[in-house]
Formats: C-alpha cells, sequence, structure tokens
C-alpha cells in the first residue's frame, strides 16, 4: 500500500528506518539495493514489523508497501482496493518495472507474486518516484528513457472519488455516510476489477514484460495508460516457441503483379506501376531456433532485428496467456478482462502520425504509417498498385490477404465488364434489328391484348413499344453468351486465386502455418459449467458438453428456419405490393401510366424491398451474434464459422430471394383466362411487357447498387462520427492539456477499435453473387461492381491507416472459410445462368422458331400469343402470350420447346463443369517456380539447422563430380576435411570404435568416400 494521504506516515517511516538500521547497522537505502541481499532483507524486515501488522519493501527509486489487518484508516482501505487512487494525476508513476532504462528483475518481485490459487490476499502497489536527471522524452512509440519500444498499450478508465462519495449514500445517526446496498455491490465489484487488474500487471511482470504508466485526469474522470515492453530475451523465448520465420539469406523481391510483367514484356508504359519507399526485403526464412542464433541474417542488431508486428505478436501472446485470478475458473488474458470492464482497451500503437510534415522530407524518412497513408490510402492512388508487402509488414498476414484478394478481384473485374459493357452497346445497336420488337411496334390494333386485372380493360399490344425495344437489350443472344463467358470466368478467377494465394503465402512465410492449439474464448471460458482435461495439452479448460452444444445448435436452426421464412413473408408483401400498384397505375385513365405501371409498380416495390433487406439484415445479424454466443463454440475460430454461416445463409436468401422469384418464378402460375391462378384473392403477376430480364435487372440494379451506395457512405462517415465522439470525450478529460501535443498512446485511444473484416469480406461476397448468378440479365453488373470497388479499396484503406486503431497481426494463409463459399457461389451461377437463359429469356424459344418455322422470325410475335377460350365472354378473341390452344391446353411446341429447355441445362453444366475441371487440372494451384524455391528454400533451412555443419560441406562435396588423381573435388574443402577423423584403410571389414564417423580426408580422397558412403553417417 502505499501511503498516499495516510496521518501515520511520518511515524511509521521513522519505525521503520530504526528498525533497519537496528538490524543491518546501516542507514536506510533508497537506491541500489544488492541484488543478492533484497529478498533475505525484505523478508527479515517484514518479519520485524510484523508486530505492527505491515510488511514493507523498499525498491529502487520506490515503495513496495504490503499492509495487513483491521486498524488500516478507511482512505487507507480504499487505496487498498482501488490502485487509481482519485487524487492528483501522477503522470511520472510507473510500475516500477523500468526507471531511466534500468530493469527490475521479476525476481525483485517475488515477495509480491501473488500464487494461481490464493483468493484474498491484498494487492501490492507500486509507486515510483522521478529522478532530476531523467532523460528528456523522445518522440516515438519510447518508454521515457527514450530507448525501450512500447509493445503494447492497457487502458483503463477511473472516476474519480469525490464525485461518486456523493452518490448511493445515506447519513446515518452520528452523521457519517453510510453506503447503500446498491452503492456497496458496486464499490464491491469495482474493487474486484482493481484486485484482477493488479494481479495481471503482477504476473506480466513475472513474464518479463518492461512497464510504464501515464495518466490524463480531470476532476471527473482519470484515464491511466500502461505501456508494455518486450525484453530482447523475452522475445527471444516466445519468437522460437510461436515459430517465428528468421532470415536466412536475402533474395530479390518478386514482381508479383502479372500485369506489371506483361505490359513489361509488350514494351507499354505503366501508370499502375509506382515505386513505394522502404519496401521490406524478402528472404529465405525457417522456424526461428535460439540455439542457431548466428546462423540467422542480422542476429546482433537486438533492437531491430524483429519486426514491430512481430513484437505485437508476442506480446499479444503473453498477455493472452496471463492469469488475473483462478485458473480454474479460467480467469485468463486479456480478451476476458476486456470483457469484463476491467480494461477499457488494449492495442498496439501506430508508427506515428499518418499526416505528411510540412516540411521537405526524403521518401525513405517516412514512417510506415505515412507510406501507407501517402502511397495507398489516398484517392489519388485509385490507379496504382496497392503496396501488399507493405501492408503485410504493417498489419500482418491477415490483413494483407484481404487486401490482395480484394485488388485481385479487382483486376479480374476489369474484362468482365469491358465484355460486359461491350454486350450491352452491341444491343444498343441492334435494337432497330429487333423484328419481334417490330412487329409489336407496327402492330396497330391488331392484337387486342386480355386485361392484367379483373378491373381493368383490354389493351392493344403496341403500347408496349418502346418496353419491347428496351427489353431487347437484356435478353439478345450476346447476354446469352456473356453468361456462359462469366461461368468461365468466375472459376477461373478462383482457380488463378489460388495461385496467388499460394505465391503470397510462401511469399510472406506462412505457407507452412497452422493454427496451433486454440485457447478457448472469453465468453466460452466464463460460461462453461464444468473444467474437463485437453486431450491435446494435457491441461484441464473450461468444457462444455457436445451434446448440449448439438442441441442448441439444432435449436438456433430452427430460429434460422423462422427468420427465412418471415424474410418470405415480407418478400410476398411486396409482391402484393406491387400488384396492388399496378392497379392503381391502371386506374388512373392516364396512357403514359397505364403503359408503364408495370414498371412504376416494379421500380417502387424494389426500393422497398432494399428497406427491408437493409433492416432485416441488421436485425438478423445481432440475432445471429446471440445465437452463437448460446451455442458455446470453444475457440474463436469455431464461432467465427458458425458465425459466418448463419449469416451468409440469412443474407443470400435476404438479398437473392426476390430476384429468384422474378427470374424463375414469376409468370409461371398466371393461368389463362377463366383459370387464372391467384394468390390471396388477387391475381398472380405476369412478367411486364418487356419481359421478365428487364424486370430482373432493374431490380438487380436497385439492389446491388443501392446496398453499395449506402455501404459506402455508411462506411465514410460512420467512423468518422465515432472519432470525433471518442476525441471529444478525451479532449474534456485533457482539459488545458488538450493544446499541447498529445502523446501517441493518447491519439490512438482516439481512434476507433477495429471492427475486423467481417462484414468487409460479406459485402464482397454478396455483390461476387450478384454478378455471376444473374449476370445473363444484367451485363453492366460487373461494372457497376468494378467502380464500387475501387472506391471501397480506397475507403477501406483509409480506414485501417487513418481511422482505425491498430490491430494485433494476425497470422494466415488464405482468405478461410469465404473461399469455400466463393466456390459454391461460382458453381451455383452455373445452374442459374442454365435456368435462366431456358427458362427466362427469350433465347431458345427464337431459336426453336427459327429452326422449325422462319428464320428471320417473321410471324413470331403471333406464333406466342394464344387466343382466349370460347367460354370467356368479357373479351372475346383476345390474345395472351402462352403456347396454348383454344381450350387453354399446351400445344405441341410446348413440350418440344420443354425438350429443348431442358437438354439445354444438361448439355450447357456438362460442357461448362467438365471446361472447369480441365482448367483445374490444366492450371496447378502452386506454379513451378514457386516450387523451386520451395526446394531452395527447405535446404537452405536444413543447412542452418544441421547439428554438424562441417557433414553438410561434406555431404555438398559428395554430389559434385569426383576427383581425378592430381585434382581435386571442386564441392570439397579440403581445409576442413583434413582436419576430420581418418578412416580406416579400404580393407577393414568394419568400423572401429571411437568417435563417429564424420567423412574422408584428403588422403583416401573421393574414391573411398564412395566406397564407403553406405556406412558413413552424416
Amino acid at each position: 500500500m502505499y501511503f498516499s494521504g495516510c496521518e501515520e506516515r511520518d511515524r511509521l517511516l521513522e519505525v521503520l528506518d530504526n528498525t533497519w538500521k537496528a538490524i543491518f547497522q546501516v542507514d536506510l537505502p533508497h537506491r541500489e539495493l544488492l541484488d543478492q541481499s533484497v529478498q533475505k532483507r525484505c523478508g527479515q524486515t517484514g518479519e520485524i514489523l510484523s508486530v505492527e501488522n505491515i510488511r514493507t519493501v523498499i525498491l529502487e527509486q520506490g515503495q513496495v508497501i504490503h499492509r495487513k489487518g483491521s486498524e488500516l484508516l478507511k482512505g487507507d482501505r480504499e487505496v487498498l482496493l482501488d490502485l487509481d487512487y482519485g487524487g492528483e494525476a501522477q503522470t511520472t508513476d510507473s510500475y516500477g518495472s523500468l526507471q531511466n532504462g534500468s530493469f527490475i528483475p521479476p525476481r525483485y518481485l517475488s515477495a509480491a507474486a501473488a500464487d494461481e490459487d490464493e483468493d484474498g490476499d491484498d494487492p501490492i502497489h507500486i509507486h515510483c518516484n522521478t529522478k532530476s536527471n531523467q532523460l528528456p522524452p523522445q518522440l516515438g512509440n519510447y518508454f521515457r528513457d527514450g530507448r525501450t519500444k512500447i509493445d503494447f498499450v492497457l487502458v483503463w478508465e477511473i472516476r474519480s472519488r469525490r464525485k461518486r462519495r456523493g452518490k448511493g449514500k445515506v447519513t446515518g445517526e452520528d452523521g457519517e455516510a453510510v453506503p447503500t446496498e446498491e452503492n456497496s455491490r458496486s464499490e464491491r465489484k469495482k474493487a474486484q476489477l482493481a484486485q484482477w487488474r493488479e494481479k495481471f500487471v503482477q504476473n506480466l511482470e513475472s513474464a518479463g514484460l518492461l512497464m510504464e504508466k501515464e495518466e490524463t485526469a480531470n476532476e471527473k474522470k482519470t484515464i491511466h495508460f500502461l505501456k508494455l515492453s518486450a525484453p530482447w530475451d523475452v522475445l527471444v523465448y516466445y519468437a522460437e516457441e510461436l515459430c517465428v520465420r528468421a532470415p536466412l539469406q536475402a533474395q530479390p523481391n518478386l514482381d508479383l503483379n502479372t500485369s506489371a510483367r506483361v505490359m513489361r514484356r509488350l514494351c507499354i508504359p505503366n501508370v499502375m506501376m509506382e515505386s513505394v519507399p522502404n519496401r521490406p526485403l524478402d528472404y529465405y526464412t525457417c522456424a526461428f531456433r535460439k540455439s542457431k542464433m548466428n546462423r540467422f541474417l542480422g542476429c546482433d542488431d537486438h533492437e531491430n532485428y524483429f519486426t514491430n508486428t512481430q513484437r505485437h505478436r508476442v506480446v499479444y501472446e503473453i498477455l493472452a496467456r496471463t492469469v488475473y485470478g483462478k485458473r480454474k475458473r479460467a480467469e485468463v488474458g486479456v480478451d476476458r478482462l476486456v470483457n469484463e470492464g476491467v480494461y477499457t482497451a488494449a492495442f498496439p500503437l501506430h508508427e506515428g502520425t499518418f499526416k505528411l510534415p510540412r516540411y521537405e522530407i526524403r521518401p525513405d524518412e517516412l514512417n510506415q504509417r505515412q507510406i501507407l497513408y501517402h502511397y495507398w490510402a489516398r484517392w489519388c492512388k485509385w490507379y496504382k498498385y496497392q503496396p501488399l508487402d507493405h501492408i503485410r509488414e504493417y498489419f500482418g498476414e491477415k490483413i494483407a490477404f484481404y487486401f490482395a484478394w480484394l485488388g485481385f478481384y479487382t483486376a479480374w473485374l476489369l474484362p468482365a465488364a469491358v465484355v460486359g459493357t461491350l454486350v450491352f452497346v452491341s444491343g444498343v445497336m441492334s435494337m432497330g434489328t429487333n423484328t419481334p420488337a417490330k412487329e409489336i411496334c407496327n402492330s396497330g390494333a391488331s392484337y387486342l391484348m386480355c386485361p392484367l386485372c379483373n378491373t381493368c380493360k383490354a389493351w392493344n399490344m403496341s403500347d408496349i413499344c418502346t418496353m419491347a425495344k428496351l427489353g431487347y437489350l437484356f435478353d439478345h443472344p450476346g447476354t446469352v453468351l456473356f453468361s456462359v463467358f462469366m461461368s468461365f470466368w468466375a472459376v477461373t478467377f478462383l482457380e488463378y486465386w489460388k495461385r496467388k494465394m499460394a505465391t503470397l503465402a510462401h511469399h510472406w512465410d506462412c505457407m507452412d502455418f497452422h493454427e496451433e492449439e486454440e485457447r478457448p474464448r472469453p465468453e466460452f471460458a466464463a460460461m462453461a459449467p464444468t473444467m474437463e482435461q485437453n486431450p491435446v495439452t494435457g491441461v484441464k479448460e473450461p468444457y462444455f458438453p457436445e451434446k448440449t452444444r448439438l442441441s442448441r445448435m439444432f435449436t438456433g436452426s430452427m430460429v434460422i428456419i423462422m427468420m427465412l421464412c418471415v424474410v418470405m413473408i415480407f418478400l410476398v408483401t411486396v409482391v402484393m405490393c406491387r400488384g396492388i400498384i399496378s392497379v392503381m397505375m391502371f386506374h388512373t385513365g392516364s396512357p403514359v401510366l397505364r403503359t408503364e405501371a408495370g414498371t412504376i409498380a416494379n421500380i417502387s416495390s424494389s426500393i422497398v424491398n432494399l428497406g427491408l433487406i437493409l433492416l432485416m439484415g441488421r436485425v438478423y445479424t445481432a440475432l445471429a451474434e446471440q445465437l452463437t454466443k448460446w451455442e458455446m463454440h470453444r475457440t474463436q475460430t469455431q464461432y467465427d464459422n458458425a458465425f459466418i454461416f448463419k449469416v451468409f445463409i440469412f443474407q443470400f436468401v435476404n438479398f437473392y430471394s426476390s430476384p429468384f422469384y422474378v427470374a424463375f418464378f414469376k409468370g409461371r402460375f398466371v393461368g389463362y383466362p377463366t383459370n387464372y391462378g391467384t394468390l390471396f384473392g388477387m391475381r398472380n403477376e405476369d412478367c411486364g411487357p418487356g419481359g421478365c430480364l428487364i424486370e430482373l435487372a432493374e431490380q438487380l440494379f436497385i439492389i446491388m447498387v443501392g446496398k453499395q451506395l449506402i455501404n459506402n457512405v455508411q462506411e465514410f462517415i460512420i467512423p468518422k462520427v465515432k472519432a470525433w465522439h471518442q476525441k471529444r470525450t478525451l479532449a474534456k478529460v485533457m482539459g488545458d492539456k488538450a493544446a499541447h501535443e498529445p502523446q501517441r498512446w493518447e491519439e490512438d485511444y482516439q481512434l476507433v477499435e477495429c471492427e475486423g473484416l467481417f462484414e468487409e469480406y460479406l459485402e464482397m461476397v454478396l455483390q461476387f453473387g450478384f454478378i455471376t448468378i444473374f449476370v445473363a440479365a444484367f451485363p453492366l453488373a460487373p461494372l457497376f461492381a468494378l467502380l464500387n470497388n475501387w472506391v471501397e479499396i480506397r475507403l477501406d484503406a483509409h480506414k485501417f491507416a487513418c481511422e482505425y486503431r491498430r490491430p494485433v497481426a494476425e497470422r494466415a494463409q488464405n482468405i478461410g472459410v469465404w473461399f469455400n463459399i466463393l466456390e459454391a457461389l461460382s458453381h451455383l451461377s452455373v445452374i442459374a445462368n442454365a435456368f435462366l437463359i431456358a427458362f427466362t429469356s427469350d433465347f431458345l424459344p427464337r431459336l426453336l422458331y427459327q429452326y422449325k418455322f422462319n428464320n428471320d422470325l417473321d410471324g413470331y410475335v403471333n406464333f406466342t400469343l394464344a387466343y382466349a377460350p370460347l367460354n370467356y365472354t368479357e373479351y372475346p378473341m383476345c390474345r395472351y402470350k402462352a403456347y396454348r390452344d383454344n381450350t387453354g391446353n399446351y400445344s405441341l411446341f410446348y413440350w418440344e420447346l420443354l425438350a429443348v429447355r431442358l437438354g439445354f441445362i444438361i448439355a450447357f453444366e456438362h460442357v461448362v463443369f467438365f471446361v472447369l475441371r480441365a482448367i483445374d487440372w490444366i492450371v496447378p494451384d502452386v506454379p513451378e517456380s514457386l516450387e523451386l524455391k520451395i526446394k531452395r528454400e527447405r535446404y537452405l533451412a536444413k543447412q542452418a539447422l544441421a547439428e554438424n555443419q562441417e557433414a553438410l560441406l561434406v555431404s555438398r562435396g559428395r554430389g559434385a563430380n569426383p576427383a581425378t588423381p592430381g585434382t581435386s573435388s571442386p564441392g570439397i574443402n579440403f581445409n576442413v576435411i583434413t582436419a576430420f577423423y581418418l578412416p580406416p584403410p579400404l580393407s577393414s571389414p568394419s568400423l572401429p570404435p571411437g568417435p563417429r564417423l564424420k567423412g574422408c580426408n584428403l588422403l583416401h580422397a573421393a574414391e573411398t568416400c564412395r566406397q564407403m558412403k553406405k556406412t558413413l553417417i552424416y
């Protein structure tokens, strides 16, 4: 306990000084205690002072005081329960692990270390004073000594006691404030959090981390920043445990952009290429081994050997493993402490500000964050290649893989957008050659059409002349070919992404990365009912019965089905709304509104549908999160996969249900005059004048483009609003200090917490479905996707570089489960496009008519119209679109067309899937050049990690040409070999006892080595 404000402090210190002098015959030392006598003297002093119920340990420039007993003053008891005493802000406070560059080893704090299974011990508090000769602070992520790097920051906020003491208390008979039950419960909770925090800090010190504390306070709140740093020994130990890759040999940086290589060969200027300074070097690497430290490049530079992301990963690993309570309750890790409210934030620091300095500076003098902002996140860099190596170096492989995939996907959208635009333009240019549209426009009153609703009147087909011409834009032979092209494009894109993914995984040293045995999630550990032994680690950890989890997952699936039913109900509502709007447009009497009734109804209902889709998406995402938590998945990976599956299934139905209805069901159950199909008393709706494909194109445009616009506005505005609120809150606490330059940890605390990549991946995967599944109806979909992705890349880059706190770098070797979803969507797109061409498009009916009747499609419109049955008396001899006879039965042409449609689907699917399998077989997942590099790297790793380097030299010599008399083998270093063990003569039948045979010397040369190759042990 630190005696802040204690009235007996002077007396106690005097007693302490006298006692110390009586024992050791020297004055009480205040600095530079000898390592050998610290614990002994502290123990002896504690025993003598037990009479006073006080145990005191004096450390360098500070006091660690541990006091027990019932005679503590009330104010001192509050200090015991809360490390963050709400007095004056001590900006120079430290936990005592580092002061002016001097590290206090954890063994000095062994008296303060609490056993994991102990409960109820009073916390230990450390208060350090600042020396007058302290070095001036250095700008950057360093401790106050200007040399120790800051690897992580823990933040917590404490309300000042002056504000809290007046609340929640009543006055007793003696006039003193008596805490109420609610206030007492709150105080106990805060005391528990403070105790957890204190024990967590002690265990971090025992793990070897260096610490330094800063505070920012006003009269209402104090914000505490605990800066953490990992010394060299700690980094080396965990680097080996985490299998960090260490550099063996430098190699030239690879040119990973295929387009750049192609343009260079064709001697075409590449405006997308830009030289980015300080590109990370590329190395052949192997797993780090402390015993082989001298084999690795740069091992002498302890300050810069490990990158900042590697340091962050090591410190986060320590934070995630450290116990703060009882291990049997799984009270472990900083993530659970953040969830419990012990800390408000835990994050690594950015590498300085992202803004460029006002004075002129060389590009290679910029920090990593400034490079990312200047060469990547700015809007003017929309056409430049992404600096993926810099992104990986700063944010880690997981985020780098997302941007690599997004950039690769955007680049592949370019040919799809060009082809789609050409198909659309060809449709515009060939509109005048559309024979069926000409027949409709020139028909006049020749085709009297049956009413579209029970209260509507008959109409002439010539009224829909404009829509018939526009419908040809989305239903002509070019769209059919484009859908085939996109089917091949989707799977070829994924095949080449696998190659790109393998290349990046090797380039970023994560090809052999497999997630280690994951520890339980903090929420799982807090809510698990029992403890069981882990079969892998052998350690007891929280356990949840598998049968109970399966039953909960089954219940959750029922909830998902219910939500999907809600989506279907909304779909039916939208369909009925569209029918009602159409009837209202017909009853207006306006020729224009009556002609465009279907279009107006479709657009208005699509806008309503988009609003319902976004609303239901928000509701269900929150529901899916609660369901996934309730299912009690043990690891974060299991939790993420279950959550992604739930949300994607729902969003798939949510976004695609309406387009699927228009594409495959609308107009299929209309019936015919005197026998119309109905739904809730309303006639089933038919396709509009231009056909169902133009309605599908309208819906896709509104849903896809509208969603992209809304998401981009949200991504642009919401982080800025959150950052403004956080900055405003911190500015109130800083008060007068706000005018001064804030520290890096204060600036980063003002930023928004990184929300992960789930929403980003989900948005892009849904877009991938739109441009592949329904592309036959909307050839411009890839173009709008391309434009959106150019904006998306810069928005996401700006968020991560400027508006988010720096996330902990996570390793990954691919994009995870999202690749499986993309593969499923690509295969579904083949089936959907086959059905779309066969049943929704007029391509096959026209083709069959051309084959059987007329190659120029003369008379095609009249052929597709049937006469109303004879018993239909309202408008006798009116026409409707169907292949039926006068009695309402299907004609022979209908059955022939049905056979052609089914045959087309089977042929289309088989041909496309066969070609896709051929592409999969022809295009290897790992390029040949990459296989050679992998073999080279394994060879170098074997050399570096071999126990006997000399044996490897001999092994290298054996691979060379055999030596001839008078010559030496060029692969053998005889200066080394002559010092080796001399083997026996060739006549010796066996090896002699003694040291293990290592090689041949000059006397026996290569011939001896070859004869003994079966017996030599290398």
